[in-house]
Order: C-alpha cells, then sequence, then structure tokens
C-alpha cells in the first residue's frame, strides 16, 4: 500500500510537519505547526498555526493534507 493509500485522521491541535516550502507566507520544509480547525466542505482541509520560538504566531493558513504529515 502506498503512503497516498493511507489516509490519516487529524485532530485538532495534533502538531504536524510541513513538508514543502510555502515561500509566500515565509515557511519552509520542516517548520511544525499545529492544526487548529478542520474543514470537510467544500474540500477537506486543515487551517495550520505556525509559531516562532517565542509563541508568536507567524502564518495561519489552509492546507491540504498532503502538504504536511504528523509530527513523530
Amino acid at each position: 500500500m502506498s503512503s497516498k493509500e493511507c489516509k490519516v485522521d487529524y485532530s485538532l491541535f495534533d502538531v504536524v510537519v510541513l513538508v514543502e516550502d510555502i515561500p509566500e507566507e515565509g515557511l519552509r520544509a520542516g517548520m511544525k505547526g499545529a492544526i487548529i480547525e478542520i474543514y470537510s466542505q467544500p474540500v477537506e482541509g486543515y487551517e495550520i498555526e505556525f509559531c516562532d520560538e517565542q509563541g508568536r504566531t507567524v502564518a495561519q493558513l489552509a492546507l491540504s493534507s498532503d502538504q504536511f504529515q504528523l509530527d513523530k
């Protein structure tokens, strides 16, 4: 079974790791964020908040599940 076939059930406040750069938001692959909202309509999506070392929000945006993975 490929990783694309494995569906992960994400929950609010899960810590996730970005798997691709999003330069327009100043985000780099490997940055950690937290799921703060889960959308099912019109398509599945996740609102992720990224913070700096002081806990200040540096970006908050909706992402699809192929743009991040659970932090291990």
